[in-house]
């Protein structure tokens, strides 16, 4: 940070040069263009998959292909300090959402789930700045305080004036995802966006492999073409290659600018649960999305100083 600027979420005066931001701001879209058909593709899965098989699955299969390429590349091992941060990297991106995610849409349609994530963006403000040493301003609590209300209401709307187990869930899956894309965005402005992912992918593969494995004896692994091919997507590019784009956007842009592009995340998983899940567009839905992306907005605007 440049001595006499200011930290201020959205505002020029972030010591970032213009032409990283807006090539981090496109690197972000397309990683947010990639997640937003995660919800879709894991009903898809989970229809017919276990749920935690699901979650832990994709971790194996990305975290051998990570193992692959960091074995190609030669990546460097990371140092003490970044081993601490890759843990909780994984701890959120790779174990957290893809297990509370899965859960909930073993019972909820994708369109649910979407509009809770849009909570995300502001979630991930929030973790960037308390992680990082800022001093979040009142307007910016305010505002997370009123999108924290809408996306409440909406979950009591959408479960007859009660929560359901599907909403902890995904409120969980919300905050572990969070925790992991401040953390692992952080990191990658020293180790890169790929070994950012691939990193955290392989130190959780121990503990992925074997509960994978004893998953499908459990459960099973029999399912149709669809859901594999459901699985396949979630694996690949939600567990994997999404986060090449995502990390380096947000080590080139910064946490809160880039993070900006999230907003358009609930319109997006709505038109793929849409397209993909043959799940009809609600209005009501598409109103509560919109709440919530006006205020994460607002959020955005207000002050964060170190």
């Amino acid at each position: 940070m440049q001595t006499g600027s200011k930290s201020v979420l959205g505002s020029p005066s972030t010591g970032v040069p213009a032409r990283h931001e807006s090539r981090g701001m496109w690197l972000g879209l397309i990683g947010v263009a990639i997640f937003s058909l995660t919800l879709p593709f894991t009903r898809i899965a989970v229809a017919e998959l276990n749920p935690a098989f699901v979650a832990f699955g994709r971790a194996v299969v990305a975290g051998v292909c990570a193992l692959v390429l960091l074995v190609w590349i030669k990546a460097p091992r990371p140092t003490a300090s970044q081993l601490r941060a890759l843990v909780i990297t994984a701890l959120g991106v790779v174990v957290g959402f893809p297990l509370f995610s899965s859960i909930a849409m073993r019972y909820v349609p994708a369109a649910h789930g979407a509009v809770v994530v849009g909570l995300l963006p502001l979630a991930t403000a929030l973790f960037g700045a308390l992680r990082f040493g800022e001093r979040p301003s009142a307007g910016f609590w305010l505002a997370a305080l009123v999108g924290s209300g809408i996306v409440i209401g909406f979950a009591l709307h959408e479960g007859g004036g009660s929560f359901h187990l599907a909403d902890f869930a995904l409120f969980a899956a919300v905050i572990a995802a969070a925790m992991g894309y401040a953390e692992g965005g952080r990191l990658a402005q020293t180790m890169g966006g790929q070994n950012v992912i691939a990193w955290a992918l392989v130190v959780a593969l121990p503990v992925m492999l074997p509960v994978s494995l004893w998953l499908g004896w459990q459960y099973g692994v029999t399912a149709s073409a669809p859901a594999w091919l459901a699985f396949a997507y979630v694996s690949l590019f939600s567990m994997f290659i999404g986060f090449f784009f995502w990390y380096k956007g947000l080590a080139l842009g910064g946490i809160a600018r880039v993070g900006q592009v999230q907003l358009l995340q609930p319109f997006m998983s709505l038109l793929g649960a849409a397209v993909i899940a043959n799940e009809a567009l609600d209005a009501s839905n598409m109103l509560f999305a919109l709440a919530v992306i006006v205020v994460v907005a607002i959020g955005r605007r207000m002050a964060v100083r170190r």
